[in-house]
């Protein structure tokens, strides 16, 4: 797949924030990126996540990569 195509992972932070009663940037503090980034990645407009940021997501989060990110056949 070309770096220019559309990705069909889909981010689920809206719905887990509102869950846990959290603000994106106070789990932007908690998991130590900017606010900016996890927008960025909130909003589907990511083209990668680290593992160690995928991991403390989950930490902070309390859930398992797939209560997050899901893939959409199209």
């Amino acid at each position: 797949m070309p770096p220019e195509d559309p990705h069909q992972i889909t981010v689920h932070l809206d719905a887990l924030l509102a869950e846990r009663g959290l603000t994106l940037t106070e789990l932007a503090e908690r998991v130590g990126v900017t606010p900016v980034n996890l927008s960025i990645l909130k909003n589907g407009r990511a083209k990668a996540i680290r593992f160690t940021t995928l991991s403390a997501l989950c930490r902070e989060l309390d859930c398992q990569p797939g209560d997050l990110l899901a893939y959409e056949k199209d």
